[in-house]
């Protein structure tokens, strides 16, 4: 009976990685296969040839620079969209007037793609690097805006009638009652704000950019160069499971009192 609970024991911690190992090894075996067919092989470099354009450019140093880069355009575009969305998200959450002037312009600019705005932000700001920041900016900025709005509106109307009741201020009632509540949808909207600056960042680098993920993809894409190109493309979903992490890791510390089932 202890073997077993110690067996059961050993695999819950370990199952996650196991699983993890399982599920790597299993896209290996099919990416494999997949590019020793004729239309694949067009497609998808063997791993391996992927592994080999990762190594080259590694010891050229050249990885480096071009991820630094794209990091770089994302963290901003990412920050400054973030701070400027919580007001804006809170203030259309609490204040009616302030959701009827300004909601139905969030919904409307929303459905266009960021990539349509590339024209008038390179009209306005040139090719340089602001130009890729505000791309990236009208991205993560939209779908944070709406996540925490989201959050504001569902705080529990309870706890709302009970900071009145008390006394509360506008700035009491944000600060000790709102602002806790849609903490759960804030990192919500950080993780989503995260993706949707990565998945922007190309379009981004459509500005003019001599380096960059996006600019390494695009170039050696013209030259079918189908190895380097999938290194940037993995490289881009590295990066953003490893902010993706850091994001959890914040979650876990801001909402650790939440009941959570994992999928």
């Amino acid at each position: 009976m202890k073997k077993s609970l110690t067996k059961k024991s050993i695999w819950k911690k370990y199952e996650k990685w196991v699983w993890g190992l399982a599920s790597l090894a299993l896209a290996l075996v099919v990416w494999e296969l997949i590019s020793l067919t004729k239309t694949g092989g067009m497609v998808f470099s063997s791993p391996w040839l992927v592994l080999k354009a990762a190594w080259e450019y590694i010891v050229a140093g050249t990885l480096w620079v071009h991820t630094r880069m794209s990091l770089q355009r994302v963290l901003l575009g990412f920050i400054i969209a973030f701070f400027a969305s919580l007001p804006v998200a809170f203030l259309m959450g609490w204040y009616k007037p302030v959701r009827s002037l300004i909601g139905p312009w969030i919904s409307f600019i929303k459905n266009i793609p960021p990539i349509a705005y590339i024209p008038l932000v390179v009209a306005a700001a040139g090719v340089g690097e602001t130009a890729k920041v505000v791309v990236i900016f009208i991205a993560a900025f939209l779908t944070m805006v709406i996540t925490i709005y989201q959050g504001v509106l569902n705080v529990d109307e309870t706890l709302i009638k009970a900071g009145k009741v008390l006394g509360a201020n506008d700035l009491n009632m944000f600060v000790r009652i709102v602002i806790p509540a849609s903490t759960p949808f804030i990192i919500t909207a950080m993780k989503l704000g995260l993706s949707s600056s990565l998945t922007t960042l190309i379009a981004a680098e459509m500005t003019g950019a001599a380096k960059g993920l996006g600019v390494l993809i695009q170039t050696q894409s013209q030259y079918f160069k189908m190895d380097v190109v999938l290194m940037g493309i993995l490289v881009i979903g590295i990066i953003g499971l490893l902010l993706q992490l850091v994001v959890e890791l914040l979650e876990k510390k801001l909402t650790g009192w939440q009941d959570k089932r994992e999928i």
